[in-house]
């Protein structure tokens, strides 16, 4: 009786030993809050594989709008938050939620609109008047409306040619709360203006009668930056992976995987390591 008691708990033993080693490495995950357009230009399926392959460490990303994304941080619901908009970044780390901000790779937006183009901008270089142009015409214009890193920007530029766009859009303005990819199809399918990151423009298949009617203004420069959530805030922060996932992507295998990543020889993200950071 005793040897059979002996050799079934031994069975259980090696039972439990089985069960635990998955779990465990199951467990050496990070989860990265970022924003639609490293996710819906394809960006994260051709780096992150090559970090996983280098470290272990797998990322599990939870693609939002930047603000969306912060307020994961804030909550300690992410161990690092990757996104594109300086000044709400340097914000949530002023107030002490992220540790530092590095800068990582820039692209840039673009005006999109229809071939059509009833605003008459296509060609130019100054977003602000073509702007006011669409304002005028009463053309279609479809923002994302999320609180993403391009939402604000486009807030930001109306603001600049003199429009409150809150108090004062008018039925020609689409207000969508989506992402990137769906408030484009959204503009696909009205044949309306919109603000897109390139990178997601280039990977958008669904374009119809879409074309960049402008782009090369310097004000449309679109920077990326990456933030340890603060592990002082929220102790169950996974500082040394996160921080390992950080030290990867602003290394020089980090950066060129970014600029290995290319859509019909177009690259999508131009690295950006050496910029100076908050």
């Amino acid at each position: 009786m005793e040897l059979k008691t002996r050799s079934a708990l031994q069975v259980m033993v090696v039972g439990l030993a089985l069960c635990v080693t998955p779990l465990a490495t199951a467990q050496k995950f990070i989860t990265v809050a970022s924003t639609t357009s490293t996710e819906q230009s394809g960006l994260f399926k051709h780096i992150l594989p090559i970090f996983q392959a280098k470290t272990g460490i797998e990322v599990r990303v939870v693609a939002l709008g930047t603000g969306q994304s912060l307020d994961m941080g804030k909550r300690g619901d992410a161990d690092v938050v990757f996104v594109h908009a300086k000044s709400a970044e340097e914000k949530f780390i002023a107030e002490g939620y992220g540790v530092k901000r590095l800068p990582v790779m820039y692209n840039d937006f673009v005006l999109v609109g229809p071939k059509s183009d009833p605003a008459k901008i296509a060609g130019g270089k100054d977003t602000l008047e073509a702007l006011r142009k669409i304002k005028a015409a009463s053309a279609p214009f479809v923002s994302r409306g999320d609180r993403s890193g391009t939402h604000m920007a486009e807030i930001a530029l109306w603001k600049q040619a003199g429009t409150d766009i809150a108090a004062d859009k008018g039925p020609w303005y689409r207000d969508t709360g989506q992402g990137m990819g769906p408030a484009l199809n959204t503009a696909s399918s009205m044949n309306g203006y919109i603000l897109t990151d390139r990178g997601t423009w280039i990977a958008f298949k669904n374009r119809g009668d879409l074309a960049i009617l402008v782009e090369g203004d310097k004000r449309l420069f679109n920077e990326y930056g990456v933030i340890l959530v603060n592990p002082d805030k929220h102790k169950h922060v996974k500082k040394d992976l996160g921080q390992a996932f950080i030290d990867w992507i602003v290394s020089s295998d980090g950066q060129k995987a970014i600029a290995g990543y290319k859509i019909g020889g177009e690259q999508l993200f131009f690295p950006n390591t050496n910029a100076k950071g908050a």
